[in-house]
């Protein structure tokens, strides 16, 4: 692809980020598609887990009401399955499903972390941990 005159300023834009050629083209059309979104990354203690979401920049964080939840405290905010990827560590989580809620609980092998979950009732939707995204990719 000739870039012209913008080659330059989209070779500084792809490193800066870290991303392959098609990478800075899927985030630019993001940016594009998602407007008023901030895009926010984040990820497991260890860093096996790796994933990025398009939220908004003031986050609605709501309590879990299942029994697992309670207990560890965790807190999350919805997402459509649409804005979410998983960025690295596939081959790194292990999945366990509670017989009281309809949830795939994911959990980094290495650290034991849940940064994200999968709703079994509604697969379109992941509830994301705000206390695991990066620093500086919210307010």
């Amino acid at each position: 692809m000739d870039l012209g005159a913008q080659r330059e300023r989209w070779e500084t834009f792809r490193k800066r980020r870290g991303l392959s050629c098609e990478g800075a083209a899927k985030f630019l059309l993001d940016t594009l598609e998602y407007p008023g979104l901030v895009y926010h990354t984040g990820g497991c203690h260890c860093g096996a887990v790796r994933f990025a979401v398009w939220a908004p920049a003031d986050l609605r964080v709501v309590d879990c009401s299942c029994r697992l939840c309670r207990k560890k405290q965790h807190r999350h905010f919805l997402v459509p399955a649409s804005r979410f990827t998983l960025l690295l560590g596939a081959e790194s989580i292990v999945t366990y499903r509670s017989h009281a809620h309809p949830a795939l609980h994911s959990f980094c092998s290495r650290c034991g972390v849940q940064s994200f979950h999968a709703s079994v009732s509604d697969p379109g939707v992941y509830g994301v941990a705000p206390h695991w995204l990066d620093k500086g990719t919210f307010p």
